[in-house]
């Protein structure tokens, strides 16, 4: 019988794990489900070790993308980076294909970043983030992946975003005409600055403590590279401070909480490589640019992921967000 018409399969995790012990020469393994959302990952475990499989789609990112990310995390690695690495199978393949009831989805066999997540992070959990976010910057501006990743301009981070969730604003057009005049202010500020003499690299750009692990020990291990693309590495510590925005927004710190912690972080990553005082004070325009492209992140992945919550309750209320993150930290502008 022919196959319907599928546009999003979930693979079984019972079959992975078969699949993935011949593959890599693992036994006594147990896969479970982590995470069903554009993409999927999975939990490896065996009485030795844990992975990370992760499950990407077509429609989310072509083979060439899921490649540049795995360059990048090994020269990330090899440079002295702490990153989550992918692995090779028994015949030195990085990436498995499997041919899904919607087409071929890839597959990447990961290693397990030690520890847990922590969201409130102590000064010398900070200091180190910020070393070694500094130190996934000082070799990511010196790489030129062969494989293509996005470039994080205004153009990706703003621009086609707005013309992406301007259909969702049906109803809602005084909420989209602020959003499209906060963000003409707000790019038309980076637009004048001193871009040329801003540091260039490839971006984590959702660093968000969602992504890293401390271990028992105090160290740090970064993971989720999905979004890494080429663009101002001060793209990275905007999104950072996007954590302490919304710890502030749900009062659990005071703003004044949130910019002593990260002023810790920023002299954590000064101690390893410059940050110009014309970068720091770019951050939160560039943060306003984050928060409008995971908009509309958010909305071209509607089908597939987010619409249990995307909706006018969810738009109006992630203007809001932005509103406040524009008074805050931008206006008068």
């Amino acid at each position: 019988m022919q196959i319907f018409p599928t546009q999003y399969s979930l693979l079984s995790a019972v079959a992975l794990k078969d699949e993935l012990e011949e593959k890599y020469g693992l036994s006594n393994a147990i896969c479970k489900l982590l995470i069903h959302n554009v993409g999927d990952t999975y939990l490896l475990e065996t009485l030795k070790a844990k992975y990370i499989f992760k499950i990407y789609r077509d429609s989310h990112r072509k083979l060439d993308e899921i490649e540049g990310e795995l360059e990048l995390l090994n020269a990330l690695h090899r440079g002295g980076a702490r990153v989550a690495i992918p692995i090779q199978d028994l015949k030195g393949n990085l990436i498995q294909a499997f041919n899904a009831a919607e087409g071929t989805r890839h597959g990447v066999l990961f290693t397990y970043a030690n520890g847990q997540v922590i969201q409130e992070l102590n000064d010398g959990q900070l200091t180190t983030l910020g070393r070694e976010v500094a130190i996934i910057h000082g070799i990511s501006a010196k790489l030129e992946l062969s494989h293509s990743r996005k470039d994080f301009d205004l153009n990706s981070m703003v621009f086609e975003p707005l013309k992406q969730i301007k259909p969702s604003f049906k109803g809602l057009e005084a909420e989209y005409e602020d959003l499209v005049s906060m963000a003409g202010q707000v790019t038309e500020k980076i637009v004048a600055m001193d871009l040329d003499s801003f540091a260039k690299g490839y971006c984590h750009y959702d660093l968000l403590p969602k992504n890293f692990h401390f271990d028992q020990h105090g160290a740090v291990t970064f993971f989720d590279f999905d979004f890494a693309g080429k663009g101002y590495l001060v793209n990275d510590l905007a999104s950072f401070y996007a954590h302490y925005f919304l710890l502030i927004l749900h009062q659990k710190i005071s703003q004044e909480e949130a910019d002593r912690a990260f002023a810790v972080f920023i002299k954590g990553y000064r101690s390893v490589r410059p940050l110009s005082e014309a970068e720091f004070e770019a951050i939160p325009y560039f943060g306003f640019c984050w928060w409008v492209f995971y908009f509309g992140f958010h909305y071209d992945n509607f089908d597939d992921w987010s619409n249990f919550f995307f909706g006018p309750r969810f738009i109006k209320e992630r203007v809001g967000w932005i509103r406040k993150w524009f008074d805050w930290y931008l206006a008068p502008i």
